[in-house]
């Protein structure tokens, strides 16, 4: 059982981080992303007509490439923690003409939306930094239909996912979350998330691929990226993280940077 103290000092730390990072996850990291998201809409099997929730929408992404796909008949719902990010979403849709979706504040421990109202439930990167994922497992099986899908991308162990590897050695210096068992590592193992949908009544597998992304330098990957876990650290830590993380992932030299990851996507169904 999670601390409710605890719970609301970890949502308003990764709200903070978020809204901090929304204009730079668009014009970096969104780029960098977008073979996950294709993966991850590719597994969905979206139906025009279809009823979708996109669950840490962030910059919409995922809710847009979603919207096209199922057309005016159907409707998409974005729904992230983070007002900064929705705001960033909103604009960047606003060009688009898609009638068909919308973006609302909530969580995945209380989304907001009716019972069995969606046809399929997406997650793109987002479960990893769920505080209670019990709550949130419940909480998916009870807003799908009946043979409803939800399909989620979370990030492999550091040994495996160039990302996650350089967030946990930046992050040793950024001292420890308020909350345990959320970051870019948290779903490496993906066993007790499973065991979570399966007891909500949602079976699940996992797959993987192996996907990546490129920086010019590690210059620019520590700018675009670092911004999640050592942005509020003094200049001095900062800067020893930045050493750290570079000796280990880059020791020859700043050159291009390739980030190798293997991403598992969980693929479920509502049962009947």
């Amino acid at each position: 059982m999670i601390d409710p103290n605890q719970e609301r000092e970890g949502l308003a730390w990764q709200t903070g981080v978020w809204n901090r990072i929304s204009d730079t996850y668009l014009r970096e990291i969104d780029q960098r992303f977008a073979p996950v998201v294709e993966e991850l809409v590719g597994r969905a099997a979206l139906r025009t007509g279809e009823q979708v929730l996109d669950l840490g929408t962030g910059t919409g992404a995922v809710a847009r490439r979603a919207a096209a796909i199922v057309g005016e008949s159907g409707r998409v719902v974005g729904v992230d923690i983070s007002p900064e990010m929705l705001a960033v979403a909103q604009r960047s849709t606003a060009s688009l003409g898609l009638c068909n979706l919308e973006f609302l504040e909530g969580r995945a421990e209380a989304i907001p939306a009716e019972d069995s109202a969606f046809d399929v439930v997406l997650a793109c990167l987002s479960m990893m930094y769920v505080i209670d994922r019990e709550a949130a497992a419940r909480q998916i099986a009870r807003i799908l239909k009946p043979g409803g899908r939800f399909v989620a991308a979370v990030w492999a162990g550091p040994e495996q996912c160039d990302i996650v590897r350089f967030q946990e050695i930046a992050g040793r210096f950024a001292g420890t979350p308020p909350v345990p068992g959320v970051g870019p590592g948290a779903l490496a193992d993906t066993s007790d998330f499973l065991q979570h949908l399966d007891t909500a009544g949602i079976s699940a597998r996992v797959e993987t691929e192996t996907l990546g992304f490129d920086f010019p330098d590690f210059k620019s990957a520590w700018v675009t990226l670092a911004g999640v876990t050592t942005s509020q650290l003094p200049p001095e830590r900062q800067h020893e993280a930045k050493d750290a993380t570079k000796a280990a992932m880059r020791p020859n030299g700043d050159g291009p940077c390739h980030f190798r990851n293997t991403t598992q996507f969980i693929v479920a169904r509502m049962r009947d």
